[in-house]
């Protein structure tokens, strides 16, 4: 082939393992290795094989044969498991998202915009927020949106019916329906009315109950729309109600439409929407009054220390690998957390009483898979700018212009743009 069809030689443990393991998956299965297992979490239901002897790879291999995707309400809260630590450094914003669910339960609706970039802590100061408010009588409400739905309209709220609602696949139509009717008379809503056209978005037949729907598509979709804004409102007149939109960088338009439909209804309710977000997310409602934006900052170096001390037991690193754990993440929460986990188990520091020492050079620590995942990912959506991004790399982490530009290929106003895009993406 030629061009990108053009066939490459790859090389390297990680083909190797991957055609190992897609020699034990039997016709239509997925087996994955430890590694990934690791990075997926609770996202998928997995079934162990055990350890592998896999020819060309030294010991067994632990392999997983992946089984279905989970049902899901948080991509954090799948991914993340265990016990989470204490919210470092973001006490003030915890404490203003309080004080505008105070206002949201007692009548006046509030709007608050959670921006960031990734691994910044949006959504783990917004799990800050729902075990703070978890002892109010509420109903809690959750939007996740994905990269792989960001064209499927209103996908996150058909996760969110299909959960709540408590529709299995295997379930017969009836059964189906009885349930989807229960989850809308909690909304206090015209059940005959609303019925079908949440039956339409689910995708379920209803005709023989309920008779053919006679709209035309555009009276579909305002009606379809306009009823999940009654149901919000009608779930509101029962109890307060804490509707979370997660990774709203991903969001469809169909459901950022119905967000905007809110808006109004909101301020007269007992309803706080939190929404967050990256950077890059573009919305019309940053002027209305009841929507506060709050943009997460990076941590600072008593803060970061904090994080590692949290992790460590409050057992002390040495200060060289302190320094480099600090420098090397800039202050993001996750990334600190990745670090200092790669560093606790790379078998380089020997563990006292009260300190862990350095047995091996420091110049041998890794940077963590997802650290450098979420890094090349962020760089991917950027072509050109990557290129100049990892020749300034090749450099060092300080580098002069005068120089990039001498060893890129590319003209100097090219160069500039490039360094402009990856400062105002926060990745220089």
């Amino acid at each position: 082939g030629e061009g990108v069809a053009q066939e490459q030689t790859v090389v390297g443990e990680t083909p190797n393992l991957a055609a190992r393991l897609q020699g034990i998956a039997a016709p239509g299965q997925v087996v994955v290795a430890e590694a990934t297992r690791r990075l997926l979490g609770d996202l998928f239901e997995l079934d162990d094989l055990g350890g592998q002897s896999l020819k060309g790879i030294t010991g067994a291999v632990a392999a997983f044969v992946v089984l279905a995707e989970r049902p899901i309400e948080s991509r954090f809260e799948a991914r993340q498991g265990g016990v989470l630590g204490a919210i470092v450094g973001r006490e003030h914003e915890l404490s203003l998202m309080l004080e505008r669910w105070r206002r949201a339960r007692d009548g006046e609706g509030q709007v608050v915009l959670l921006s960031g970039e990734a691994g910044i802590g949006k959504s783990r100061l917004t799990r800050g927020l729902i075990d703070a408010v978890a002892a109010d009588q509420h109903t809690r409400i959750g939007y996740q949106c994905s990269p792989y739905h960001a064209d499927s309209a209103l996908h996150p709220a058909i996760v969110q019916l299909t959960r709540a609602a408590g529709l299995a696949p295997g379930d017969p139509v009836e059964l189906q329906l009885d349930k989807l009717e229960r989850q809308l008379a909690k909304a206090q809503v015209d059940v005959r009315r609303a019925a079908p056209l949440m039956a339409t978005l689910l995708g379920l037949p209803f005709e023989q109950r309920y008779g053919a729907l006679d709209l035309r598509p555009e009276q579909l979709r305002a009606r379809t729309l306009q009823m999940l804004v009654d149901q919000l409102i009608g779930l509101a007149g029962q109890d307060p109600v804490l509707l979370v939109v997660e990774d709203a960088h991903w969001i469809d338009p169909t459901t950022l439409e119905m967000l905007d439909l809110c808006l109004d209804p909101i301020a007269a309710a007992r309803v706080m929407l939190l929404v967050t977000a990256r950077p890059v997310f573009r919305h019309g409602f940053g002027g209305h009054p009841i929507v506060s934006s709050l943009a997460l900052n990076r941590l600072g170096r008593d803060d970061t220390a904090a994080i590692v001390s949290r992790l460590t037991g409050g057992k002390s690193l040495p200060d060289e690998l302190l320094a480099e754990i600090a420098a090397k993440t800039d202050g993001v929460p996750l990334f600190i957390e990745e670090l200092t986990k790669t560093a606790l188990e790379s078998g380089m520091l020997r563990e006292t009483a009260d300190a862990f020492v350095l047995d091996r050079p420091l110049s041998e620590l890794a940077i963590p898979t997802s650290l450098h995942d979420s890094l090349m990912a962020r760089l991917d959506r950027m072509q050109p700018v990557k290129e100049v991004a990892q020749t300034a790399a090749v450099i060092g982490r300080e580098f002069d212009y005068r120089l990039v530009v001498a060893i890129t290929l590319q003209p100097e106003a090219e160069v500039r743009a490039a360094l402009e895009r990856l400062a105002e993406a926060e990745l220089i």
